[in-house]
């Protein structure tokens, strides 16, 4: 246990230098973030509602899965601990936040579980009497939500006033699943929206300790941080929905090959050949959510985001696309086989997967549909129990009667496949 100080006493020091941190959710991104940073030689307590969560934690295994993950636990498990207990949080210099942020009909995000998770720290803070907290929120959030939601309740709640008794930072994470220890350590961008510059230094500091490389701090306001945010993933949609439009144009031409197309395209240094690949949707628990909450952003402030929405507009068409071509490669009551069903390689995730939206479509249209992933399963992804699941692709080779395989997720394992004499192949993917 971590000894906390006696309510009204405070000998905690100045804000300066962040050596012992807490991490309020212990999901993907939560438990990589407590990991690498136990890794990396900070004193790091876990805080998680979930006690199977934090007993796993406690015992040096991954509460999630998450390539890496294990290995990384083992690295900082010294420095390393787990608790139910948000109390335990004050002892600590700084608390990350990083619970679900669901979003709403509206396009916006919801603030329920940051403030149940934000609550009772702050709670903890003023009944140990404690000075110069640092209060970090990972999550994504709606624009303005940190200034006008979560900054007030933090004052009810410490009875103290926000860059002067404790500090604020809105500290999102732009990573990737399935790359999430990598992408934490090795990023391209370190975003700070501070409360005050005393509460961004101290961030600031911790990063240049915490990051393998040397990556881009851009420390600013919090509304400007929330707003890059969302733009970049965003502007990432935008050209994921640019490369996909291009290549159902080029689909007309029987001699067009997208593939030299985007290739050319991508040698010009003003566009860049990342993200710039011929393929299907964008999908996933970032990029179509956080594309939305630009457009809800824009249409609260009495402007509109057209990009933002065409974006989104042609990621539908995309899909609506690929189940027209499988249509017309098949009939009614055929057996199709969706290979990749995971909305990228290295995840199980399915969310606003093209594979799932595919055999969501086929299979209500009258299809037998057949699914597989290499990651994604029944198990941890229980969308697919409404398919029939097969668990080693090489039965495929047996399979008579599937007519389509689709390859939906490029994992590259795919090339490795043999399938039957009658089953013809189709996918985007460039494997």
């Amino acid at each position: 246990m971590l000894d906390l100080p006696d309510a009204g006493l405070n000998f905690y020091p100045p804000m300066n230098q962040i050596k012992t941190v807490s991490v309020c959710g212990l999901g993907k991104l939560g438990a990589c973030m407590a990991a690498t940073f136990a890794a990396r030689g900070f004193k790091v307590v876990g805080v998680d509602v979930d006690p199977d969560k934090v007993r796993k934690i406690n015992e040096g295994l991954p509460p999630v899965e998450e390539p890496l993950l294990a290995e990384t636990i083992q690295a900082g498990r010294s420095r390393l601990r787990a608790t139910t207990d948000p109390q335990e949080t004050v002892a600590t210099d700084a608390t990350f936040f990083i619970p679900p942020s669901p979003s709403l009909p509206d396009g916006s995000f919801s603030n329920e579980f940051l403030l149940k998770a934000m609550q009772p720290v702050a709670k903890a803070v003023k009944d140990a009497g404690k000075k110069n907290h640092l209060f970090v929120c990972s999550s994504t959030t709606t624009p303005g939500t940190v200034d006008t939601v979560l900054v007030p309740m933090l004052e009810r709640e410490t009875g103290g006033r926000c860059g002067r008794d404790f500090g604020v930072c809105y500290n999102p994470e732009f990573i990737a699943l399935g790359n999430v220890v990598n992408g934490l350590l090795e990023p391209d961008l370190v975003l700070i929206g501070e409360s005050d510059p005393k509460s961004g230094a101290m961030l600031e500091q911790l990063y240049k300790k915490y990051n393998r490389n040397s990556p881009r701090i851009a420390r600013m306001s919090v509304i400007s941080a929330e707003l890059t945010k969302i733009s970049v993933n965003s502007y990432i949609t935008m050209k994921i929905s640019f490369t996909n439009q291009l290549r159902m144009i080029a689909g007309c031409f029987p001699k067009a090959d997208i593939h030299a197309i985007l290739d050319a395209i991508g040698s010009d240094s003003r566009i860049g050949k990342k993200y710039l690949r011929a393929g299907l949707s964008y999908g996933g628990p970032c990029f179509p959510r956080d594309n939305r909450l630009l457009a809800y952003t824009a249409r609260q402030a009495g402007l509109e985001a057209p990009l933002a929405e065409a974006s989104d507009r042609v990621n539908r068409l995309t899909n609506e696309d690929l189940f027209e071509k499988v249509q017309g490669m098949t009939q009614k009551g055929n057996t199709v086989a969706v290979l990749g069903v995971a909305y990228k390689p290295d995840t199980y995730i399915t969310e606003e997967a093209a594979g799932l939206f595919l055999a969501q479509q086929l299979k209500r249209h009258g299809y037998r549909v057949l699914v597989h992933d290499f990651a994604a399963n029944p198990s941890n992804a229980p969308s697919l129990h409404e398919f029939e699941y097969i668990s080693n692709p090489a039965e495929l080779e047996k399979q008579g009667d599937v007519k389509l395989a689709v390859i939906c997720c490029p994992w590259p394992q795919y090339r490795d496949v043999a399938f039957g004499a009658n089953t013809k192949i189709f996918t985007p993917w460039q494997l």
